[in-house]
């Protein structure tokens, strides 16, 4: 949600509310009218169709016959650039592709992106449990995902309760720590560890491992590298998962230097 204290002074009301209707749509994939996206977004009939009409005219909505609008094709190609930019120089796919194959387990990066932990790369693997949530651009659960405890692992005791509070530690599962307390002790176990853990605590059944590719002083460009698996498996190979994370996070660095 956005916040009205933060409203920039120069706002232009007219992008902000195109990027509403275009979010209304996003969110209706049977589609929607020019009067339910107007109702949606608290518009006039007649400034929402302006809006819905110069959409459609740059390609980011399509009217179909029945006359609702979905998301349209420049959509898609703008999620592409993102992935693009994200993922970094193309050794660092490579890294995590090969990865992904070597294991058959589910590879990914995540950093800060505008103070909030997000997904930037995936490689998927076979062996994984298929997490449709995990796609790059994802920036939720950081207190439930490994890869968000280890980077939030990065920051101070006191910036990390700054980040619980703003952005919640919702119950994935029953198994998914929503005290600070509590994940302040898991915090420490996994830097004992070498790794940070969860089991089930996103996805019932599903593990993840994660380990900190890049200890950058910069807080967004500290990369952490995390697989997903079956939790029975990391019951059984969580030293052989840490090996490989900390070898193929030395293969991410490498390709990631040769960005800077």
């Amino acid at each position: 949600m956005r916040d009205p204290l933060a409203e920039p002074s120069d706002l232009i009301r007219s992008v902000s509310r195109a990027l509403r209707v275009l979010e209304a749509v996003g969110r209706a994939p049977k589609g929607l009218t020019v009067k339910q996206i107007a109702r949606r977004c608290e518009l006039t009939v007649a400034t929402t169709y302006h809006l819905v009409r110069t959409l459609a005219y740059e390609g980011y909505v399509i009217r179909r016959e029945d006359g609702t609008y979905i998301v349209g094709l420049e959509v898609a190609d703008r999620y592409r650039e993102l992935v693009t930019a994200f993922r970094g120089p193309p050794p660092v796919g490579e890294s995590l592709r090969r990865a992904a194959q070597e294991t058959g387990y589910s590879h990914f990066l995540g950093r800060f992106v505008g103070g909030q932990v997000a997904i930037t790369a995936v490689a998927e693997g076979a062996r994984s449990p298929y997490l449709e949530d995990l796609v790059p651009g994802f920036d939720e659960g950081a207190h439930a995902t490994a890869m968000g405890k280890a980077l939030l692992a990065t920051l101070s005791p006191e910036q990390r309760l700054r980040y619980l509070r703003e952005f919640g530690m919702r119950p994935y599962t029953s198994a998914t720590l929503t005290g600070t307390e509590a994940f302040e002790a898991d915090i420490a176990a996994g830097d004992r560890r070498g790794m940070q853990l969860e089991m089930g605590q996103f996805r019932q059944g599903v593990a993840c491992a994660a380990v900190l590719v890049t200890p950058e002083k910069e807080m967004e460009r500290r990369v952490v590298l995390a697989c997903v698996l079956p939790a029975a498996e990391m019951m059984t190979s969580a030293r052989i998962i840490r090996a490989k994370l900390i070898a193929v996070a030395r293969s991410v660095a490498d390709g990631l230097a040769t960005e800077a």
